[in-house]
């Protein structure tokens, strides 16, 4: 039954850290003299030593691109000789335990890992009691009067609420405090690695935590502004951090590796979340090297990196690169199969532009990403054009940008013969094909549209209206004059061999 209680040392619960009453379950915390001896494991956790943030030495975080990271945490620790536990906090809640590897850096205080832990399980009040089902806790009520009760209560489950048992009846639902003895030993506050070692003798030094984590990427963006005379641009990239891992990374030494690193994966991913933005970071640019297969780009300054954020930094600046448009329209193998009598058909003219990745400024590999292209209209106001979407490109190699369709130049095309020439089976036939192709121009300028068709097979040109280019074995080119406000036809014929 309900008795009232005699004042007593007020413990620390959760209502007096702040947490809302309708987070379902308030906990409080009760000092309990011996608890520690009474519970094993609770005495076991007074055996760890406690590495805290406020112990770190270096932090570096090598990101790659595909939800991976290398981290390396540097903390001063004192062993004693023997087996030591050390519960080092804060690491990221998406390690991969496995991967973890602790080493003093001098090489001088040898250590033997005998055991680790990853206890990610984080205290809340809903797993704290989840901690306590079938054991016995306190239920605490306070009257109009300030008078208050308490009663010993049984936790039989927290599935979807709280039924508890008290010694004349059971109920559901919590009004009031609850107070628990202890708080269990693998309940953590933060993210947790427990390392059980063995130290052949004591001492201090400088020891490195060093595992592979999920939750963090990067990714690349560039911007392009298209200069007046549309000869030339000027380029800029950023690098867009983003963590999701669960914690920060404070005065990180941070280096982004551009390239697909292989990775063993028995389940994918989880998506990282992005919530804040923080503004790009200015020059100086990164440092860039080969690795191996891959470029490593090192950040030139240790920077913050804020847990579910996304942070810019500047990777290249590269003002005047030269610059090439072109319209082009492209053909598909299918045509070349089969007759066809649908008689004219329109076909989509790409408005590109092109630049090569090599001298002034550029001349460096470009990690993949979006670049997106600005150009000045009349009020020399920028105006967004286009964007595309690049692959990891070396030095000296050329991008091309599909920044969208063309209004003003248009194009249609039709079959105009098909006959079979020899064969019966469908890998071993011949047929000869022609074709016409009328591009309009509405500009009041004249413009060069590149023609491209995939032919399928063995294959040869045996008439055109003008010649063409063999860029692949499987590619040819025309390159056609359309006169402003006028337009302009291109005929050929082919023969393909399956």
């Amino acid at each position: 039954m309900p008795h009232t209680t005699a004042p007593r040392p007020t413990p620390t619960s959760a209502r007096s850290l702040g947490l809302s009453p309708l987070a379902a379950l308030v906990c409080l915390l009760i000092a309990h003299p011996g608890a520690a001896m009474d519970n094993p494991s609770t005495a076991a956790a007074v055996a760890e030593q406690r590495i805290d943030d406020s112990a770190q030495q270096a932090l570096a975080v090598t990101i790659y691109n595909d939800d991976l990271a290398l981290v390396k945490d540097q903390r001063a620790l004192t062993l004693t000789q023997g087996e030591n536990r050390l519960a080092w906090r804060n690491v990221s809640g998406k390690i991969r335990p496995e991967t973890a590897l602790l080493s003093e850096t001098s090489g001088k205080l040898p250590i033997s890992l005998l055991e680790q832990n990853f206890d990610f399980d984080l205290l809340t009040p809903q797993s704290l009691l989840k901690k306590y089902l079938g054991r016995t806790i306190q239920v605490i009520r306070t009257n109009d009067a300030g008078e208050r009760t308490t009663e010993d209560a049984t936790v039989l489950a927290t599935n979807e609420g709280v039924v508890l048992r008290y010694p004349d009846r059971i109920e559901t639902g919590v009004v009031g405090h609850l107070a628990f003895p202890d708080l269990p030993a693998d309940l953590r506050d933060q993210p947790t690695l427990v390392l059980h070692l063995d130290a052949p003798a004591a001492g201090s030094g400088n020891f490195e935590l060093s595992y592979l984590t999920g939750g963090l990427g990067w990714k690349a963006d560039y911007v392009g502004d298209v200069a007046a005379d549309g000869k030339s641009m000027d380029l800029s990239g950023w690098v867009t951090l983003t963590n999701g891992s669960g914690v920060a990374y404070r005065q990180a030494r941070v280096q982004l590796v551009a390239g697909e690193v292989n990775q063993v994966r028995p389940v994918p991913a989880a998506p990282m979340m992005m919530k804040s933005m923080a503004m790009p970071a200015a020059a100086p640019m990164p440092q860039e090297e080969a690795l191996d297969q891959y470029h490593l780009y090192t950040l030139p300054r240790p920077t913050d990196i804020g847990n579910n954020q996304t942070k810019q930094v500047a990777l290249l600046s590269a003002p005047r690169v030269p610059i090439t448009r072109e319209l082009v329209v492209r053909g598909q193998p299918y045509f070349y199969q089969a007759q066809s009598g649908d008689g004219w058909s329109k076909l989509a003219i790409a408005s590109t532009l092109n630049f090569a990745n090599k001298g002034g400024s550029l001349g460096v590999p470009l990690p993949k990403g979006v670049v997106r292209i600005y150009s000045k209209d009349s009020r020399g106001n920028a105006q967004f054009i286009g964007e595309d979407h690049i692959d990891h490109t070396p030095k000296n190699e050329t991008v091309t940008l599909k920044l969208g369709e063309s209004f003003d130049v248009t194009a249609r095309r039709k079959q105009t013969e098909f006959n079979k020439l020899s064969g019966s089976g469908r890998y071993d036939y011949a047929y000869e094909a022609a074709f016409a192709m009328e591009l309009k121009n509405a500009k009041s300028e004249p413009v060069t549209v590149k023609v491209l068709e995939e032919v399928p097979g063995d294959w040869k040109m045996v008439q055109e209206s003008q010649p063409h280019t063999k860029e692949a074995s499987n590619l040819a080119s025309w390159q056609v004059q359309v006169p402003a406000e006028g337009s302009a036809t291109l005929t050929w014929r082919t023969q393909v061999r399956h």
